[in-house]
């Protein structure tokens, strides 16, 4: 058995990335809950899903690129100590552990000061104490974990960090997983970007529309006379496809813009109520969005872009 006990590079390195892919895999994981949880029980004056969406492909990245090089480095280490057993009292290795234990403290005591901070204030939510709960959860078992690893007796023979491993793999993976239930799979999340481009074009087309009738008294008779060199806008056309939007006039003051969807937003909007511009919802394929101007409501405002004269 070889009795060196020295810290050698090789062991700096793998301690340490041992101990920073943990830290990264359990805020991976508290985020990718907290999101869950604001996709689940939404909040009408918070919720986003563009926002929850982009935080839940982060945090599953996290997961699937950090947990597998954390359970390689200990399964590493575990080896390592399983023929140097005298290494398990190295100063770095105690060090990283009663940090870890510090830290684990910390966010426990600042999740329940958080806690009473909202009682007393009148502000607990589900929402909020699904979040809380998680965060305090995950604390508990990671301090409960690291003291149950500092008193162990049986480290030759223990099988339970192998259960541990796998218990963690499969979680890791169910989580990753049940966001596709949750928030959709990757090729809906890009559809519905993709409508969410298309709602955001619309909405700047309308707009344009407007300010061309505010100054000319007219209709544009095609997309492309809303083009301007001065200000540098370009009528936008479909990110996917890039096929122009489809424009239509319907009276004097009146008009359509229409374009092919890839999701229905009604659907979405029965899910996460109050969350989205009705004004603005269209099912899946060719949807139209007619407009009438009203003058009395826009024509001062277009008085007010006239140029003002310049007086000597």
């Amino acid at each position: 058995m070889n009795n060196n006990t020295n810290t050698t590079p090789k062991d700096v390195f793998l301690y340490l990335l041992n101990i920073l892919t943990f830290y990264i895999s359990v805020i991976g994981f508290i985020i990718l809950y907290v999101q869950y949880i604001s996709a689940l029980f939404p909040d009408p004056l918070s919720f986003y899903y563009s926002r929850v969406a982009g935080a839940v492909r982060i945090a599953s990245s996290i997961l699937f690129v950090a947990v597998p090089v954390y359970i390689l480095t200990s399964w590493l280490l575990g080896r390592d100590l399983k023929h140097n057993p005298q290494k398990r009292e190295m100063g770095l290795r105690k060090w990283l552990t009663y940090f870890t234990l510090f830290v684990s403290a910390i966010t426990i005591i600042v999740t329940l000061i958080m806690v009473v901070n909202s009682f007393l204030s009148g502000e607990l939510t589900i929402q909020f104490l699904l979040k809380i709960l998680t965060v305090l959860l995950v604390a508990a078992a990671v301090f409960g974990y690291y003291i149950w690893d500092l008193k162990r007796k049986d480290q030759e023979t223990s099988k339970t960090p192998k259960l541990l491993a796998w218990v963690l793999a499969i979680m890791v993976l169910g989580s990753i997983i049940a966001g596709f239930f949750i928030i959709g799979t990757p090729a809906e999340q890009r559809d519905r970007r993709f409508d969410d481009r298309r709602v955001s074009d619309l909405q700047s087309l309308q707009w344009q529309i407007i300010n061309y009738w505010q100054q000319k008294n007219e209709l544009p008779q095609t997309l492309a006379d809303l083009q301007d060199s001065i200000s540098g806008f370009v009528p936008p056309t479909d990110p996917e496809t890039e096929a122009s939007y489809e424009y239509n006039i319907l009276g004097e003051l009146s008009f359509e813009l229409c374009a092919e969807f890839e999701t229905s937003s009604k659907e979405f909007v029965e899910s996460y109520p109050k969350t989205r511009d009705q004004n603005w919802e269209h099912e899946k394929g060719r949807t139209c969005f007619k407009r009438t101007i009203d003058p009395e409501l826009y024509k001062d405002k277009g008085k007010m872009l006239e140029p003002v004269p310049v007086r000597d």
